[in-house]
């Protein structure tokens, strides 16, 4: 089985988690800024999480060295184009990218500057390579939540044109989905896609209440709803795609090994699944390595693969004319 020469969809892959160690140490040269070191093995061993983090604080903590450095127009259009790059290399037909503008705002630049410097490096890899894509604006709910509007309304100019999703991230409370549902309502008006990061860290309710709450579309890894039956049904009945990230869900204690990750049981009963990388970088992964994982240890057919696209395509954010295209790779 050739797992590269899949055609594959990521719907749920991270920018700072997915930076090139050897950037990291071009732009940290460029800009200035003191690195522990300048030797690509000892940058790449501080961006990849163990293969067993302790805890999501420890993964968490891999994102430092990369958003030292993503402060400049320039770094962040080279950095996406990148990960464009390394994706369409792959056979990645369509990525979906997530980050978090907040994030990037340390040398000045404006969040409109921030949004349109990584869909430039994306547009330029679409016009290089067989790939499409589309950027979602993460929130990360450890930041103060007066800056959610005004990046909302700087991704407004760029929708439908690069930019096609809100998402909340970050360290996942129980019932923070009340705290967000004026945001999500807002994005929602403004023409924005909905996908949440819940269940992972946290219970199957969040999963249940990033639905109801702030109508979420897709559901960010959303494992957790295996012990939550109201959840598990409303996702069901809603026809809710997960995000699923196998190789990371392991690493974060999200499950405890891959065997025992419920991605088969969840297709095989309905469920809507797609499978991503989350962190090409941080979990040392790609979605080559992703597919044959899952399609590996579950003893997945080419026929539950394609399925399992066909599911991507569905729930992708993208324009019907892409998802067209995407359709005719799949068998």
């Amino acid at each position: 089985m050739n797992y590269f020469d899949l055609p594959k969809i990521d719907l749920h892959c991270h920018l700072d988690g997915s930076v090139r160690p050897q950037t990291v140490i071009d732009l940290a040269k460029q800009q200035g800024i003191t690195l522990p070191s300048y030797d690509v093995e000892e940058i790449n061993a501080l961006m990849v999480a163990p293969e067993t983090c302790p805890n999501l604080p420890e993964y968490l903590s891999r994102f430092d060295l990369p958003v030292s450095v993503m402060q400049t127009a320039e770094s962040l259009e080279r950095i996406s184009f990148e990960l464009f790059e390394d994706a369409a290399k792959e056979n990645v037909k369509y990525l979906e990218v997530r980050f978090a503008p907040q994030l990037h705002i340390q040398k000045g630049l404006t969040y409109e500057q921030i949004i349109a410097s990584a869909v430039k490096g994306m547009k330029k890899a679409e016009a290089q390579y067989d790939i499409k894509g589309n950027y979602i604006l993460s929130m990360v709910k450890f930041l103060p939540s007066d800056t959610i509007i005004p990046v909302i309304d700087a991704g407004v100019s760029l929708l439908n044109n690069g930019v096609v999703a809100f998402d909340l991230a970050g360290s996942e409370l129980d019932g923070f989905s009340h705290d967000y549902a004026t945001y999500a309502q807002y994005a929602k008006e403004k023409g924005f896609r909905v996908t949440i990061h819940a269940g992972e860290q946290g219970n199957g309710q969040n999963v249940y209440d990033a639905i109801s709450i702030l109508g979420a579309e897709r559901i960010g890894h959303g494992v957790a709803i295996k012990d939550h039956e109201k959840a598990y049904n409303l996702v069901k009945q809603d026809d809710v795609a997960l995000e699923t990230c196998p190789s990371s869900n392991v690493q974060t204690k999200a499950i405890s090994e891959l065997a025992l990750h419920p991605i088969k049981a969840f297709y095989k009963d309905g469920i809507p699944v797609t499978i991503n990388t989350d962190n090409r970088t941080v979990s040392n992964t790609t979605m080559t390595k992703e597919v044959r994982k899952v399609m590996e240890q579950f003893e997945l057919s080419v026929e539950d693969y394609y399925q399992i696209y066909k599911i991507s395509v569905q729930h992708a954010f993208a324009s019907d004319d892409v998802k067209q295209a995407l359709m005719q790779f799949a068998k």
